[in-house]
């Protein structure tokens, strides 16, 4: 229907999560009609830049340009709490709340025995190894409120059982089988001020 070129371009926007062929459509055509050469350079300049400069926080093992990251290295941050997430995504939907001032680590994914992910596929033994220390008193496991994200929930808090942390659930106002970067400010806040003791 198209030329190979632009065809090309939205099977790679297709790709993207949320993305289907009529938005990827639109998307492609919208650069290629109305966007300047020069800014589809410097967006595709980002992207370059952002993949080549973007690591891992040594520490909470969220994506950042400098490491340790902003939030690990800041002194007005309650280093005794670690408010434990799935994703990069769910770091900016608590922060976006102003209401919690602990540190954070990212699992980058839950595990899913069904996908093939286990406890080595994410980042639970970087967050065993932070609390050797013995400065943290509190776990929140904000996993998701889906299956995978409770049975990682689960698994974690059997696993600090030996460290006599508190370990905390953030509360389910979030809805069952949703994600929490798609939660409202107030959904948040009220998740993180009900959380309650794992058991």
């Amino acid at each position: 229907m198209y030329s190979a070129v632009i065809d090309e371009l939205i099977e790679k926007f297709e790709r993207l999560p949320g993305i289907g062929h009529k938005s990827a459509e639109r998307i492609a055509f919208y650069i290629l009609e109305q966007m300047s050469g020069e800014d589809a350079e410097r967006m595709a300049g980002s992207i370059v830049k952002a993949k080549k400069s973007i690591r891992l926080c040594e520490c909470c093992q969220n994506l950042t340009d400098e490491s340790p990251c902003s939030i690990c290295s800041s002194s007005k941050r309650d280093k005794s709490v670690i408010c434990v997430v799935e994703g990069p995504e769910d770091v900016s939907a608590i922060e976006n709340t102003h209401e919690y001032n602990g540190l954070y680590h990212v699992l980058h994914g839950a595990l899913s025995p069904m996908d093939g992910i286990g406890p080595d596929d994410i980042k639970i033994n970087e967050l065993l190894l932070r609390l050797t220390a013995g400065d943290v008193q509190e776990i929140i496991l904000a996993t998701n409120p889906t299956v995978n994200g409770t049975a990682t929930a689960v698994y974690i808090s059997k696993l600090l059982t030996p460290f006599n942390i508190r370990v905390t659930r953030i509360a389910h106002g979030i809805p069952i089988g949703s994600d929490i970067e798609y939660a409202d400010k107030i959904t948040i806040i009220k998740a993180m001020e009900s959380r309650q003791e794992m058991k």
